[in-house]
């Protein structure tokens, strides 16, 4: 907490003044809640502290059988511990790239990216800008206020702003340098990380779409004939995809019955397998459950065997082929296969567990207008999400919010409550908000036509991205300081004084945002309130401490873009005010130690892209120096500095050309691999007995799940063979 005394007046941040009191308690109550769950000892040589659970704070253990449990009951288990931040915090990058895969890797690394950047900006920011944006004024010192911490206190025309100006060049040097290394650190990383890897069905692999079919000729057909005559040396196999969405219901609805007979098997209580067959099992004859439901998953299994022997002439035109080596699969991934560049139209396959099976039904048109549909709605989701920013920036005004409501004039007055409202208050409603976004972006992006899982959660990273720095960042600044000229953007001279206006007088809210999202977000992260909720109530209901549950994968879609955008204001408030910076240097070290433990104790990856999420947060990186240096500019001139401002001119310019040589140099490396790499990599498999199975299996890899054979239940049924016909 930052409190400055003056005359007995406290001059600090709204936020600090009631916040910080609610914060710091929620996240020692967090931190405790965490240790009373948390393992006091480690896996096979050490037990759990409440073994119910689990699979709440070691899921990913619990699914490998790994964590060892006790049930007596111990004192000792009650109290906190401190051993997983000294697991967490010896955790070497080597072991986490074994246990969690390169994106793991990657994540973690734009922690410690953003720790170098934050600890020499918070070093610069706090004893050298902070003292002179205090001192920069020498009159009033008495009334003071909150923007004695930022720029705006120090006099214009001071030469004491040349030294913000040599803050603004030498750390836009020193992010560029940190941009650079990270970029070659992760680009070798990849390489590295291909090298070591096993052969992977999707490194000999292609999507091919868009296959045109000749009359009285089928999919296959076609796409053996094809690859046969042009791509005979190095063809492999392929395998087709089927218009398969009914049968994905069914499987779907018979897994849940399966294990709802599971769950009732192991019981040994006779009432709860009688129930009445009706609504809500309030109405109707009572049954064993037991054997209705047999039956019911029976029938289920009759329907997925007739559907599956449906699916023979329900061909998509679209096929997985595969080659013998990856440098034929390279070679016909990059490579123009008609005259017409609608037809056959390759992209690169995701692994065969991170494919999104039901869009593959969708047509060209289709596919085209769900991608128009997502452009609409999510403008239209971005423009309507004004409205709880416009009332959010209402509670910071006290004298808007007495206008609006005339009758909490009185309750208003309340020094109390004036100060819970304008501090704390805005930054929460606006977090409550934003609990709805990432969903809803992460379904606009599984609608608009991606196959993979990675790449639906790369599409909603960058739109989570562009939303908030435009719907958090933007709008709040721009509403917050009462400029409401919307005609200043057709006048690109101006955006630099309207930006240095108004962003600096939105440091208060933002310093409460970071508390509020950011340290509190990260520490429910640790507690996992949520899950621990919805595992307390199912061990009530069922009675089980939940025997069936799924390993969770780590939501890099909502958290990259959180991390990004917090990167964006500790890089804006740099010169203007830099009291922000310990409260973002203090989230990036909660997410540093307790994501580590989170990667090693709960997530499991459900995918693997190889490091790909870094270019997002190179390209936020970049576009934040450039808003910094824009601001600068404006900052400078209105200071009536303008050979400063001038010379802040060139820094976008550079920082562009910086930007496009890295764009040039390494983001190919993050596209496709090399053909040196390539060839390598084959050389190194052709001395590999392991590589004659490896091939066989390559055959059906890439065979939707829902055409496996199915058998649910005990029965021997001789219409299994029903599978055969719609087997590829």
């Amino acid at each position: 907490m930052v409190l400055v005394y003056v005359q007995n007046k406290v001059i600090c941040l709204h936020l600090m003044i009631m916040s910080s009191f609610f914060e710091y308690l929620m996240i020692i109550s967090t931190l405790w809640l965490k240790k009373t769950f948390e393992n006091k000892y480690w896996i096979s040589q050490e037990k759990r502290k409440q073994p119910s659970n689990a699979i709440v704070y070691e899921p990913r253990w619990v699914a490998e059988e790994k964590s060892e449990q006790r049930s007596q009951f111990s004192f000792e288990r009650l109290l906190p511990s401190s051993g997983w931040v000294r697991r967490a915090w010896q955790l070497s990058e080597e072991e986490l790239l074994s246990i969690s895969g390169l994106d793991a890797v990657v994540f973690m690394r734009i922690f410690i990216f953003s720790l170098k950047v934050f600890a020499f900006a918070g070093t610069i920011g706090v004893f050298i800008l902070l003292p002179i944006n205090y001192l920069g004024d020498f009159s009033d010192l008495a009334n003071k206020s909150l923007d004695s911490f930022s720029i705006s206190n120090v006099t214009s025309g001071s030469n004491r702003l040349w030294i913000h100006f040599c803050a603004v060049y030498v750390f836009t040097a020193f992010v560029c340098y940190l941009l650079y290394f990270e970029f070659n650190y992760i680009s070798s990383k990849r390489i590295a990380y291909f090298y070591a890897s096993k052969p992977q069905p999707h490194q000999f692999t292609i999507l091919v779409r868009s296959i045109p079919v000749s009359s009285g000729i089928s999919v296959t057909e076609s796409v053996q004939n094809f690859f046969t005559e042009y791509h005979s040396s190095t063809y492999l196999s392929h395998s087709v995809v089927r218009q398969s969405g009914k049968l994905q219901q069914l499987l779907s609805d018979a897994d849940k019955l399966n294990r709802r007979l599971v769950r009732l098997k192991s019981t040994n209580r006779a009432r709860e397998r009688l129930r009445r067959d009706g609504f809500l099992g309030l109405f109707g004859h009572k049954v064993d459950l037991l054997d209705y439901h047999e039956k019911k998953l029976q029938d289920l299994e009759d329907n997925m065997r007739i559907e599956q022997s449906s699916l023979v002439g329900k061909e998509v035109p679209a096929a997985f082929v595969s080659f013998k080596s990856r440098y034929g699969a390279a070679v016909a991934l990059h490579i123009q296969q008609r005259v017409n560049p609608t037809e056959w139209v390759a992209e690169p396959a995701p692994e065969p567990q991170d494919v999104h099976w039901p869009f593959f039904s969708a047509s060209f048109i289709k596919r085209w207008i769900c991608k128009f549909v997502v452009v609409v709605t999510y403008i239209s989701i971005t423009v309507l999400f004004l409205i709880p920013v416009f009332i959010v920036q209402g509670l910071t005004n006290l004298s808007q919010l007495e206008t609006w409501f005339p009758i909490l004039e009185g309750i208003l007055s309340i020094a109390f409550v004036s100060e819970v409202i304008t501090g704390y208050l805005p930054s929460l409603i606006l977090q409550m908000f934003l609990l709805f976004v990432p969903p809803v972006m992460l379904m606009l992006s599984s609608i608009q036509g991606h196959i993979a899982f990675s790449r639906i959660e790369k599409s909603s990273c960058f739109k989570l991205l562009g939303f908030t720095i435009w719907n958090v960042f933007f709008a709040n600044v721009l509403s917050g300081s009462a400029l409401y000229q919307v005609n200043v953007f057709l006048e690109p001279k101006e955006i630099p004084r309207v930006l240095a206006e108004a962003v600096p007088a939105q440091a208060s809210f933002f310093i409460a945002y970071v508390v509020t999202s950011g340290w509190t977000g990260t520490s429910n992260e640790l507690v996992r309130l949520f899950p621990l909720i919805c595992n307390f109530i199912k061990r009530r209901l069922s009675g089980k401490d939940g025997d069936d549950f799924e390993v969770p994968s780590i939501p890099y879609h909502s958290q990259i873009p959180k991390i990004a955008f917090f990167g964006l204001l500790g890089v804006t408030y740099f010169i203007l005010a830099p009291l922000i910076l310990p409260f973002i240097l203090v989230y990036f070290c909660l997410g540093y130690i307790i994501y580590r433990n989170q990667l090693l104790n709960v997530y499991a990856p459900k995918f693997e892209t190889g490091g790909k999420f870094w270019p997002v947060v190179h390209g936020s990186t970049i576009f934040s120096l450039i808003l910094m240096q824009i601001i600068a500019i404006g900052i400078f001139g209105l200071k009536e500095l303008p050979l400063a401002s001038g010379f802040c001119v060139p820094l976008p310019v550079l920082t562009l050309i910086f930007n496009d040589y890295c764009q040039k140099r390494f983001l190919p490396i993050f596209q496709a691999y090399s053909a040196e790499c390539l060839i390598k990599k084959d050389r190194d498999d052709q001395n590999d007995p392991s590589m004659v199975e490896f091939l066989n299996e390559l055959v059906t890899a890439y065979r939707d799940p829902v055409l496996m054979p199915i058998q649910y239940s005990g029965r021997n049924d001789r219409n299994t063979s029903l599978l055969h016909a719609a087997e590829v």
